[in-house]
């Protein structure tokens, strides 16, 4: 074989994106150079802010129609021109949604022999789990007795983020779509409650649930979530700022309605990306990787089965389509 798959970034959407919005093409596999391995993908990760890069978010490379869609990916080594790399050796990094990816050895993740199915080191022992650490420890200066509160709590990070409060000693109480998901994430993920907020007054089911505040608010979402989320805060609250997905397919600016809460209560409200907090990263996926093996990490993955699924596994995840880690398994 001398050719594989990759999809393009076609158009930029007009709020949800379609699958016109991608086209799949054949081209040639890359040869590594000196210092590189190329790489069969196994897994695509599939993520919230890839729709932020496809309105060309300067945070993530300003994509334009005619380039490789971006992501995360892990794969098997099957020609390494790197010494610290052999055939065979499983691997993550940026893959971008290729079939075969050339990547440089220097700073790519070799993954531990253990790390069974290779998609947990995109999940709930990758980027997203750790992205839910750093939010939490970084932003939220977590400490045992607070209260947490997580929005988009069935997903990759929100369901990273209370397991790893309740590993802390905190009380937790997660925000999702539907009775099934606030099922998953009380009965398998173990939060101590959890709130569905399409069934009617979500300011009041959250003060019923958390009756003396919120001192950590996790947020995935932003809009309506995040202002009534703000509403029962405690002094001195902290808000990670993780995702705003309710606003990626918006055409109209976001408003926050009780911005002056900030003020009163002196609440910390800080937006983060992973991307700039590697060092961190790292160290949070150890920790990850011990709890883990203890058996404190649960997860639950949407798996999409082929690679010409990636398109449609983005928009399911846009749409709440997903439980846990939205991946694609290309072989």
């Amino acid at each position: 074989m001398t050719t594989h798959r990759e999809f393009q970034f076609a158009k930029v959407p007009s709020g949800m994106p379609t699958e016109d919005c991608f086209k799949l093409v054949e081209a040639a596999i890359p040869q590594a150079g000196e210092g590189e391995v190329l790489v069969k993908t196994h897994f695509l990760s599939i993520d919230p802010y890839m729709r932020r890069a496809m309105s060309g978010s300067k945070a993530y490379g300003q994509m334009r129609p005619g380039s490789v869609m971006i992501g995360r990916g892990t794969g098997i080594v099957i020609e390494s021109r790197h010494a610290n790399f052999k055939e065979g050796d499983a691997v993550q990094s940026e893959f971008g949604w290729r079939e075969h990816v050339v990547l440089k050895g220097d700073g790519l993740r070799k993954l531990v022999s253990d790390l069974q199915p290779l998609s947990l080191s995109v999940g709930v022992l990758g980027q997203s789990a750790a992205t839910a650490w750093v939010g939490l420890h970084d932003v939220g200066d977590i400490q045992e007795g607070l209260t947490v509160v997580v929005s988009a709590a069935a997903g990759a990070v929100g369901s990273a983020v209370g397991q790893i409060a309740r590993i802390k000693g905190c009380r937790v109480v997660g925000i999702a779509g539907g009775p099934a998901k606030c099922r998953h994430v009380i009965d398998d993920l173990g939060f101590d409650d959890c709130i569905d907020y399409k069934v009617g007054n979500l300011s009041q089911a959250l003060g019923e649930a958390v009756p003396e505040g919120i001192d950590i608010y996790y947020d995935n979402v932003g809009g309506e979530t995040l202002e009534v989320a703000l509403d029962h805060v405690n002094d001195e609250a902290r808000v990670p700022i993780c995702g705003q997905i309710s606003r990626y397919n918006a055409t109209e600016p976001a408003v926050l309605r009780n911005v002056e809460v900030l003020l009163d209560k002196g609440v910390r409200l800080q937006g983060f990306r992973i991307g700039s907090r590697l060092a961190r990263r790292d160290e949070a996926l150890e920790q990850l990787l011990d709890w883990w093996r203890a058996d404190k990490l649960k997860y639950r993955e949407t798996v999409s089965v082929g690679f010409e699924t990636a398109p449609a596994a983005l928009i399911n995840m846009l749409t709440g389509g997903n439980y846990g880690k939205q991946v694609v398994q290309v072989v």
